[in-house]
């Protein structure tokens, strides 16, 4: 059995990409080509997230616990929450061929590259700042400082673009969706 491929998407925030991320994770096309890996995460569970099947919601303690266990194959602090990816989950889905995506951040990806250099980067942006600046004020999510937060985090990682393999363009979702679903296709067949 061929060995399973790593796919990163990665993007700032207001760049679609967990909107893309799930869409990828249903997609006809994609269907029994992909997998996701479940993060474990100390923010709070959302309005219809099922534990085990979005995220694993831990406290913020037993978090600390794993990482200092060795737990994750890679973990950040994003704003005021942990996330990581688990290790053993990884390696388990890769060893028994399934391709797996994984949505995390660019220091993740900067991390999940480091100890699997053949990981497949994809970098989801939309085509200008104050495209990305309206889309997360539409949100109405966020206090006014939080916000900042956001827009200067989403500049630095703009500037992480060039270091991933692809770059799509998220000005429409169908749009961007078909790209993402020939990069994968294309990849999985390149195995």
């Amino acid at each position: 059995m061929k060995k399973g491929k790593i796919f990163i998407l990665s993007g700032p925030s207001g760049s679609g990409k967990t909107t893309l991320y799930r869409k990828l994770l249903k997609s006809r096309k994609l269907k029994d080509k992909i997998v996701k890996s479940v993060s474990v995460t100390t923010r709070p569970q959302r309005k219809g997230e099922v534990h085990g099947r979005d995220y694993f919601f831990v406290s913020r303690l037993m978090f600390l616990h794993k990482k200092g266990a060795g737990h994750f194959l890679e973990s950040q602090k994003v704003f005021d929450n942990y996330y990581g990816t688990p290790k053993a989950n990884v390696a388990r889905l890769l060893r028994r061929g399934k391709h797996t995506l994984l949505c995390i951040d660019v220091k993740g990806a900067k991390v999940v590259c480091r100890r699997l250099p053949k990981a497949v980067t994809i970098f989801i942006k939309t085509r200008t700042v104050n495209e990305l600046k309206k889309r997360l004020f539409k949100r109405g999510s966020e206090d006014k400082k939080r916000l900042f937060l956001r827009l200067q985090t989403a500049k630095k990682e703009l500037k992480e673009a060039k270091r991933y393999k692809y770059i799509v363009i998220n000005d429409l979702i169908p749009k961007a969706l078909q790209r993402l679903e020939a990069i994968i296709l294309s990849e999985i067949q390149d195995n």
